[in-house]
């Protein structure tokens, strides 16, 4: 592939970077928040009338506590989704750049950017396997990040935990569990706050990574910079 179809094509990760982080950091701080209710929950103990949930379609009144670890929990959600939005925007921007750097297909097709994390048996690997791609063709010559390994073991603990693989219930039955058994809803509390913040320092080292061998590649052999590809690289 030629210069002048690659470069045009690489632009600034820097601003999606930023926004990404800042979700990690919403999203993380959201599942803190919840192992500190799993944690009231399990200390006030299940009240005599029983869980929340019944059985057979019968829930029983909610006390203050309840009411709020639903608030606690709505508002995760709601973080985690915003957070996914911004991780997966970074994700298909450092896509295409370590596409246009290599001048070489990605090892995966553009639609497992969103459908990886879904798909099951598929989301235990495939979202690694991504980032790992985007790093191996942004720069061939460094090894993978140790934090990427660590972010994603811990990602996956969260799942299997209590997040995704092995939990499909409502925030009711989070509350029987936490009055119950509370220890692997913190586990994987834990986890996804943990994930976070590698997830942070993923994004950042990626970012940064990929940063060095674009200015290598925005440079002609004289050392002087392509003016029309530094505006674009640097229209964010």
């Amino acid at each position: 592939m030629s210069e002048n179809t690659v470069r045009p094509a690489v632009r600034s990760a820097r601003g999606s970077a930023r926004l990404a982080v800042a979700g990690l950091g919403l999203a993380g701080a959201a599942y803190a928040l919840r192992a500190v209710w799993d944690i009231r929950l399990a200390v006030a103990g299940e009240p005599a009338s029983g869980p929340p949930n019944q059985g057979e379609g019968r829930h029983r009144p909610l006390n203050a506590l309840e009411d709020s670890y639903h608030l606690v929990s709505t508002a995760g959600s709601f973080l985690t989704l915003v957070c996914a939005a911004l991780f997966i925007g970074w994700l298909g921007r450092m896509r295409d750049n370590a596409r246009a750097l290599s001048g070489e297909r990605p090892r995966y097709a553009g639609i497992w950017v969103y459908a990886a994390w879904f798909v099951p048996i598929a989301n235990l690997w495939i979202p690694r396997g991504i980032v790992a791609d985007i790093h191996h063709k942004s720069a061939p010559d460094r090894k993978l990040p140790v934090v990427v390994n660590v972010w994603w073991a811990l990602w996956l603990l969260g799942m299997v935990t209590g997040l995704g693989l092995m939990y499909d219930g409502d925030t009711d039955d989070l509350i029987a569990r936490a009055y119950n058994g509370v220890t692997t809803l913190l586990v994987a509390d834990l986890a996804v706050v943990g994930a976070a913040v590698a997830g942070i320092l993923m994004v950042r080292a990626l970012t940064a990574v990929q940063r060095v061998y674009i200015d290598d590649q925005l440079r002609t052999p004289s050392g002087d910079p392509l003016k029309e590809i530094v505006r674009v690289f640097d229209r964010d």
